[in-house]
């Protein structure tokens, strides 16, 4: 999946667009309520950063994650699963990260973006 993907079922799904309010990291977007309260962050960051260095690929090459709030007993369940890890900055007991590239359709994620959005109102 790539991050336009992403954004764009999020965008038809709840009507949020992404905000881009990081100088620093100029691509990361945060997915949020009206309110303001996040339910999802985008990002690229290199595969080191996420614990992929010993892959064979290059350490340095960015990725595209998304950060979304879980609940604990399906954040570990899932962190054995392909394309899952822990959340990326944020609580790694209440939020999961999940490699883009490795979902095939933004609906492979909806149940999980559901409910991070409930679970964030």
């Amino acid at each position: 999946m790539q991050r336009e993907e992403l954004i764009d079922f999020v965008r038809s799904e709840f009507g949020v667009e992404p905000e881009y309010s990081f100088a620093k990291f100029p691509r990361y977007a945060a997915l949020k309520h009206p309110g303001g309260k996040w339910f999802g962050l985008i990002m690229n960051v290199p595969r080191k950063k996420v614990g992929l260095a010993g892959d064979g690929r290059d350490p340095d090459e960015e990725i595209d994650i998304a950060d979304f709030k879980i609940d604990p007993e399906l954040n570990s369940a899932l962190r054995r699963e392909r394309g899952y890890l822990p959340g990326y900055h944020m609580s790694k007991e209440h939020w999961i990260s999940v490699i883009l590239a490795d979902f095939d359709h933004p609906e492979d994620l909806r149940n999980l973006i559901d409910s991070s959005f409930a679970m964030t109102r």
